[in-house]
């Protein structure tokens, strides 16, 4: 009974231990979540407006322009950027992240896998881990980077991005990433990145006609690269908003699981406690009547 009751009392300690470190994580992760939330909400609405802007743009140019970041090529080559996180314990987080890209490349891209069409850029460890033995040509990774997210860091992966597009090395780029819609629920989702997509999603947004100053070429080079680099911007605090929701979310459920462990593990430890006593009193009774008996 002895080694029970200190086998119970050890896993009584390991649980508390446990239940102290989720809820620290739950605290840290939803500190970080109101500064990701708000950097979220400020920037959607307007990268919003931008996007709408620029559909707007592309799809007003008739033909008197060709716009280099939105020419619709013979998809031979695919860029997927696969945006997960650093680090673990945050649920789904980045399970969903991966099934969606594997989905994507097998459902909308399975040609091109088997012609080595498709190169995924990883922005996050966990892609990488989920990617080691997927057959699919690698481009490059960031790691680290959504820890410290800021939109200069941001703008270089999205230049370089745009570069590769320029000089026709992918065809098409895809970003894969968990969309934030609150602590709870992360949306996986597939956005094209480019080439630029020219249909106005929004049926209150009509065609606009755009008085372009000094110069539409001038202006559209160094406008429409602004505005992608807006949008991978929000892809990218989207996952950050939505990392630290399904950590938080995850770190709860962990302590409330712990918690309960814990209240049957004190049952246990009761029960084989009263058992340890009646034992030994059993065992004196049975001793005092015995030197009766002499």
């Amino acid at each position: 009974m002895g080694a029970n009751l200190k086998e119970v009392r050890g896993r009584i300690t390991s649980v508390k231990s446990t239940m102290q470190i989720t809820k620290a994580m739950k605290m840290v992760s939803a500190s970080k979540l109101r500064r990701a939330t708000d950097r979220i909400v400020q920037i959607r609405p307007y990268a919003n407006q931008l996007n709408s802007v620029l559909a707007n743009i592309v799809s007003n140019l008739q033909g008197d322009y060709n716009l280099e970041l939105a020419q619709v090529r013979d998809v031979k080559k695919v860029l997927i950027v696969l945006v997960t996180s650093d680090k673990g314990l945050c649920g789904g987080f980045n399970a969903n992240v991966l099934k969606l890209a594997k989905n994507l490349i097998k459902d909308k891209y399975a040609d091109l896998e088997n012609n080595n069409g498709i190169e995924l850029l990883y922005i996050g460890k966990k892609g990488i881990e989920g990617f080691r033995t997927y057959k699919v040509d690698n481009n490059t990774s960031y790691v680290n980077t959504l820890g410290k997210l800021e939109f200069e860091n941001s703008s270089l992966i999205a230049q370089d991005i745009i570069t590769l597009f320029k000089k026709g090395t992918y065809d098409r780029v895809e970003v894969v990433y968990n969309m934030f819609k609150n602590a709870a629920v992360q949306i996986p989702t597939a956005e094209q990145f480019l080439p630029v997509q020219t249909n106005i999603q929004d049926e209150n947004v009509s065609p606009s006609d755009y008085i372009f100053e000094p110069g539409k070429e001038e202006i559209l080079e160094t406008l429409v690269p602004n505005i992608l680099k807006t949008q991978f911007f929000r892809f990218l605090l989207d996952s950050v908003a939505s990392e630290h929701g399904a950590r938080m979310t995850a770190m709860d459920k962990a302590t409330d699981n712990a918690n309960e462990l814990l209240k049957e593990l004190n049952i246990v430890y009761n029960r084989v406690r009263q058992a340890a006593i009646t034992t030994e009193l059993s065992e004196i009774v049975s001793g005092a009547a015995a030197l009766s008996a002499e």
